[in-house]
């Protein structure tokens, strides 16, 4: 009896040291290497693109996500070439992204300029909104708010958002995005006695009135533009144009007439 016992152990222990030659010793826990899960190759870097639209250079590039990505971002230039404001480039990045506002792509490796695409009307708007801000100064006084409301142009969200940042930030407010209606319910804008006190909205509204006469190639937009304070104190750029040559770029606009309050 013991000798079949022993018999049968002897047995058990060669059909378990086969079964380990054959599989391999089990893992426990861990992840494993780079060339165990690549059959042998060593795991490669990440390497994602994305395609952004240039809204300004002032000493780094403040970037406009593309193709329904809403956010926004800054890149030094140190990570890139000096691409013109309205250009397209493809940034190549390790896929992480720093959550600042604006945020910052992780491990830029390249900055292309795309060949087409060019479109600066975001730089347009950006000018339209400092010469409002030039004209009757005495609006601009003891602000701690500017309100930005572009939500009645052809700007993408990425874009309305990058060009309000950039605006605010060069005369030092905390900026406020919405219509007057919004900045008025959330209790920024005094309703009943039509008054900012401590802030003021600049807006630009684009119209749908037709251009005559444009050469082939070329595009045109109307818009309104101002900036209010109260009731008794706005400025307004009325009946403005600017037209877009084939090769995309926004040359400059021309007011039709201006009003104050």
């Amino acid at each position: 009896m013991k000798k079949w016992s022993l018999f049968l152990a002897l047995y058990f222990c060669v059909c378990l040291l086969a079964s380990c030659a054959a599989g391999g010793s089990p893992v426990s826990g861990g992840t494993p290497s780079n060339e165990q899960q690549t059959g042998g190759e060593s795991a490669q870097p990440v390497s994602v693109t994305a395609v952004c639209r240039v809204v300004s250079n002032d000493g780094s590039l403040l970037l406009a996500g593309t193709d329904g990505d809403p956010n926004i971002y800054i890149l030094t230039l140190e990570d890139a070439a000096n691409p013109a404001a309205g250009t397209l480039v493809e940034v190549t990045y390790d896929g992480t992204i720093l959550e600042t506002w604006p945020a910052q792509l992780g491990g830029v490796t390249a900055v292309k300029t795309a060949e087409d695409g060019f479109d600066d009307r975001c730089a347009l708007y950006l000018q339209v909104l400092e010469d409002l801000w030039e004209v009757d100064s005495g609006l601009n006084g003891e602000l701690t708010y500017i309100g930005v409301d572009l939500s009645e142009t052809s700007l993408s969200e990425s874009e309305r958002s990058a060009v309000a940042w950039a605006f605010a930030g060069r005369h030092g407010g905390e900026l406020v995005t919405g219509t007057w209606e919004e900045l008025a319910d959330q209790g920024y804008i005094d309703r009943e006695n039509l008054y900012w006190e401590d802030g003021i909205l600049f807006t630009i509204t684009e119209k749908e009135e037709p251009v005559y006469f444009m050469p082939e190639g070329m595009a045109a937009v109307t818009f309104d533009a101002e900036k209010w304070r109260s009731g008794l104190g706005a400025y307004f750029f009325c009946d403005c144009t600017s037209v877009q040559s084939a090769d995309g770029h926004w040359d400059g606009y021309s007011v039709g007439s201006e009003a104050i309050s």
